[in-house]
């Protein structure tokens, strides 16, 4: 009969055992030898036909209690070991052929023996396990002596009663060591009972129950023909090996079951998550103690361990053989897998291969994950990488207004905030004289200070190559009358800024040099609810500008600047649409005339524009933004075709006088314009003679190998050369002795103060004599008064331009004007055409 008989043989020794467990042991150890003791005070009575005398049939029950331990067979039930032996058919011949009180004794004695000798050949020497596993037989083969002797009574060994008696008991002695062994599991794993019975019970009861037909076929054997017994060793060889595919066939489907479980669970994301599934899958799928797992990086050796349930912190005292495999993958080793298994017997070829297997997979998923884990540091480094300026660590643009805006969003509308925009000065020149690492350095400086300088609730940030950005909100007085007046936040704004100012020119060395980083900033004002940070940004560097212009350290964002910056970019999108219309680029004509005889000696073109919505806006509004545009040429050559249309129209009425443009600093600087103006002359028919190009000093001393090559190329084509404002810049006698003119401009200013200031009327004076010297036309601008005409005469100058002749007029007007002029003229004036160089030359 075949006896449950749990033997565990845990990792654990006595020290490790759990309290319940130990206290569970104590108690079926006294138990047991209290059935001991009781059994052996009990009277011998021989039965009726009892093959042997009591003392040889304790001795063979004893025998046959060892052999049945001893041929026993163990299967893995997660780290522990379970026996299932011959328990259930020595206890039913036992109860035939020794006296009923004696059994438990001869079990505690056969049993004993036993698993000394197997604790001797497979090296457990847990004696605390082994007492409890011998005490828990001895105890069920009380219980099973007890149902047995109440079933059977007094009957012989040959009454039919005897056999199910003898069954009863076996199934006695089942259920009392079965229960031990799930309560024990139970207690010392912390596991579901429910489980723990299940597999135990699918593992034994068909041994069981081929155990008790062995045992009852033993004794009617044994009573009716001893000979028989000759043929049990064929018949419980092939049951043990029927027994023995049983287990292994029931191990094997759970190990590959659990390692299907555990391989799928290994995917992860990093790698201390995988290492731990496959620690976890490693206990379940080997019923391992212990697990460890050591793994080489690139960043050294890594170690991750994992105890089996109930077994955590028990390394000191584990028993078992432990298998160790290395991982490779690629060719590469990843590290070794070391398993702890929790029967000493193991492990046999299945075992070492599953763990290669199992470490195989393992493999795979921490490469995986590794490569996983690399993939998202790149990730998170791109991510970082587009927030942040990679020179000095602060977030930058992009970061600002993403951190910035729901910042302003979480405040009180009515809150107060400013962004101080930071601008390193003269860092070209620091760029220059160390050279870009020891800017670099400067950066990394400037912005390792701010950053240090950066309050709760601030952001700072890099923004462009020398410019700094700091997020504040404003804190204003605290006296309530001062938070109901809402005092202005700009001065504690510029108190911080200039707070930076000083921390941040805090001398420095920096590639040898000692040198103090000088800064311009920008502050920006506003309540949370009516900016964001993008916008404040822009008004921050208008304020930059605003501040270098003065040249000032710190300064304010001023609304009316930013409406004459935006205007500024609207003129020029509102400029492309006037070039399609014909009636928005306009030009005004004013005549200049003879001094003495009012006749007309040229017209100077004076440009407009008639904006549909802002209605006519003067040069100085809209040709310094065209003259640092694209937009310049398409202006050029739509103001040149609209002079020499104008001057077509009065030649046609007889009135031969050349016609005055403007010309930008840029024109002259650029190698083509002289084609330019030749191909517009070429459009209009008309004679170079008839065209003066008007340059102002700052124009001619700038660039001047250029400036001097196209005036060279203009006037070499015929066009003639006037050089107005003359007298108001430094360099006015370098200008026409370095470069030919036909004609000086002497500017208003001279004109409007020479009647009361003796100075002026000097400066007029030697222009005229300086004109007449070199030989070109003088003509005196902004004349408006019959005494300035007489003064001038007495002076000398021969022509003039002012409102006292003719304002500026509409193109259609000034035909008629230049005609009635003509005919003013006494009879005694010059030819209608009129030559500007004095000495007669066109």
């Amino acid at each position: 009969m075949k006896a449950v008989r749990d033997s565990l043989t845990t990792a654990a020794g006595a020290v490790g055992r759990p309290r319940p467990v130990r206290i569970l042991t104590a108690v079926v150890v006294v138990a047991a030898a209290a059935a001991v003791l009781l059994g052996a005070l009990q009277p011998v009575a021989v039965a009726d036909g009892r093959p042997l005398s009591p003392i040889t049939g304790v001795c063979v029950a004893a025998v046959l209690s060892a052999i049945a331990q001893l041929a026993g067979l163990r299967f893995r039930l997660g780290p522990d070991a379970v026996s299932v032996s011959w328990a259930e058919a020595a206890v039913v011949v036992g109860f035939v052929v020794a006296p009923a009180g004696w059994l438990p004794a001869a079990t505690l004695a056969g049993t004993g023996a036993a698993w000394l000798l197997l604790a001797w050949l497979t090296g457990l020497r847990n004696v605390a396990e082994i007492v409890h596993l011998v005490a828990s037989m001895t105890l069920g083969v009380a219980g099973a002596v007890l149902v047995t002797s109440l079933l059977a009574g007094d009957v012989p060994i040959h009454s039919a009663r005897l056999p199910l008696a003898l069954a009863a008991g076996a199934g006695t002695y089942l259920l009392i060591t079965f229960g031990l062994v799930v309560l024990t599991l139970m207690l010392h794993r912390d596991a579901e009972p429910g489980q723990i019975a299940a597999r135990v019970l699918y593992v034994k009861l068909p041994m069981s129950i081929g155990n008790v037909i062995v045992g009852v076929l033993a004794v009617y054997a044994l009573i009716r023909e001893p000979l028989w017994l000759l043929a049990f060793g064929p018949v419980l060889w092939l049951l043990h090996r029927t027994y023995r595919f049983h287990l292994r066939a029931a191990e094997e489907r759970r190990m590959w079951e659990a390692f299907a479980a555990a391989t799928a669970r290994l995917p992860g994301a990093s790698e201390a998550e995988v290492a731990r599934a496959g620690l976890r899958g490693a206990l379940e799928v080997f019923g391992a103690s212990r697990a460890e797992l050591e793994l080489h990086t690139g960043h050294g050796p890594r170690r991750y361990a994992q105890d089996g349930p109930g077994l955590e912190g028990l390394a000191a005292t584990r028993s078992g053989p432990a298998v160790t495999r290395t991982m490779v993958v690629a060719g590469r080793s990843l590290g070794e897998l070391t398993v702890w298994l929790g029967d000493a017997g193991l492990p046999g070829p299945r075992d070492e291969a599953a763990i290669a297997a199992f470490g195989e997979a393992l493999a795979g998923a921490l490469h995986d994950a590794a490569a996983h884990q690399r993939i998202n540091e790149l990730d998170a480094r791109a991510v970082h990488d587009r927030l942040h300026d990679p020179l000095t660590g602060l977030t930058n643009r992009v970061a600002l207004a993403g951190e910035g805006d729901p910042l302003l969003r979480s405040l009180d509308r009515d809150r107060q905030v400013a962004l101080l925009l930071l601008d390193i000065v003269g860092f070209r020149q620091i760029n220059s004289t160390l050279g870009h690492g020891g800017g670099d350095e400067v950066l990394r400086l400037a912005g390792g200070r701010l950053a240090a300088l950066t309050r709760p609730g601030e952001l700072v940030a890099r923004i462009g190559d020398d410019e700094f950005a700091l997020l504040l909100t404003v804190t204003t007085l605290t006296d309530s009358a001062w938070q109901r007046s809402r005092p202005s936040p700009l001065p504690a704004a510029l108190r911080r800024a200039r707070e930076l100012v000083e921390q941040l020119r805090l001398p420095v060395e920096v590639a040898g040099v000692r040198l103090s980083v000088e800064v311009t900033v920008g502050v920006a004002v506003a309540t949370a609810g009516e900016a964001e940070v993008a916008e404040l940004l822009r008004r921050a560097s208008i304020a930059v500008d605003r501040a270098k212009e003065l040249g000032v350290t710190v300064g304010t964002y001023d609304s009316g600047q930013d409406a004459s910056s935006t205007d500024q970019l609207a003129l020029l999108a509102d400029l492309q649409d006037a070039f399609a219309a014909d009636d928005q680029i306009l030009l005004h004509l004013q005549p200049a005339v003879d001094l003495v005889t009012a006749a007309p000696t040229g017209v100077e073109a004076l440009v407009r524009w008639r904006h549909p919505r802002r209605g006519y806006l003067s040069p100085a509004e809209f040709l310094p933004a065209v003259e640092r545009s694209e937009l310049l040429i398409p202006f050029t050559r739509r103001v040149l075709d609209l002079a020499l249309a104008s001057a077509a129209d009065w030649t046609a009425a007889g009135i031969d006088v050349p016609v005055s443009v403007n010309v930008s600093a840029r024109s002259l600087t650029d190698p083509t314009f002289p084609a330019q103006v030749t191909e517009a002359l070429r459009r209009h028919r008309t004679p170079a003679s008839r065209l003066v190009l008007e340059i102002t000093e700052s124009v001619a001393v700038s660039e001047q190998e250029i400036v001097d090559e196209v005036l060279a190329r203009l006037r070499t084509s015929g066009v003639q050369v006037s050089l107005d404002d003359f007298g108001t810049g430094f360099s006015s006698l370098s200008s026409v002795t370095r470069m030919p003119v036909d004609e000086i401009k002497i500017d208003r200013s001279f004109v409007d103060e020479m009647i009361d200031s003796a100075a002026a009327g000097a400066v007029v004076r030697a222009a005229v004599e300086l004109g007449v010297r070199l030989g070109v036309r003088v003509v005196a601008e902004g004349i408006e008064t019959i005494e300035q005409r007489a003064a001038l005469i007495a002076l000398g100058c021969p022509s003039a331009q002012g409102y006292h002749f003719c304002k500026p007029m509409p193109a259609d007007k000034i035909v008629q004007a230049l005609t009635q002029l003509a005919r003013s003229a006494p009879a005694s004036a010059p030819g209608n055409v009129t030559q500007l160089r004095a000495d007669g030359t066109a």
